[in-house]
């Protein structure tokens, strides 16, 4: 792809991150990418597994999504940085899909700060990226139990911020098959052309 066809894109995706930290940016998220000094990386070897969490429109269980693809990020909407970043690249990959394609693929976004994160304000957030994103959350024991399950990392950091602590956390993007396991994990800093391959391949057959 020449640079001039990547130049949209490029410029849609800055545009994106430019809104969403003006619309929500408070103090902080962790840093995370496997090579970054001091950032996290998984917490054990991921298995995955089923879970039910909360959403504004009600529970969400992940085996309602069997027979499709689900794109699961781990985050909190308080994160200036590497969140939006996160975010907007999977956006940017759902839109590299056809209709057919999108409409077997779930993004889930998982809020590990539960005490800050509102449903409603996790739908709002959620949604900027992508309509079809939904966010959920749970009781910290229950987001823990799923983010251990996939060897999600996070910790809380009390610090002097806006938002009065910070979370560090890991950063992938896990991709759970139709058929409920986990797939791949993709790492942070994958680009939306490999995020849409990754989920291409994953997909059903077409019928």
């Amino acid at each position: 792809m020449t640079a001039h066809h990547r130049t949209p894109a490029l410029l849609r995706t800055s545009l994106l991150l430019i809104a969403v930290l003006a619309a929500f940016a408070f103090a902080g998220c962790g840093r995370e990418a496997p090579s970054a000094p001091g950032g996290l990386t998984l917490a054990a070897p991921p298995k995955g597994g089923d879970f039910t969490l909360q959403t504004a429109d009600g529970p969400l269980a992940s085996q309602s999504y069997r027979g499709k693809v689900i794109a699961l990020y781990f985050g909190y909407t308080y994160c200036p940085d590497v969140c939006p970043t996160s975010l907007a690249a999977l956006g940017e990959a759902l839109a590299l899909l056809t209709p057919a394609e999108l409409a077997q693929v779930q993004p889930l976004f998982i809020s590990v700060d539960p005490e800050r994160d509102a449903l409603p304000r996790l739908k709002e957030y959620a949604a900027f990226f992508h309509p079809r994103m939904i966010g959920a959350t749970g009781s910290p024991a229950e987001v823990a139990a799923v983010a251990g399950a996939y060897g999600a990392s996070y910790a809380r950091q009390d610090i002097k911020s806006e938002g009065g602590y910070v979370v560090d956390h890991s950063s992938f993007v896990y991709l759970i098959a139709p058929d409920g396991r986990l797939a791949a994990s993709l790492p942070h800093g994958s680009t939306p052309e490999a995020m849409a391959a990754a989920l291409r391949k994953l997909l059903p057959p077409a019928r």
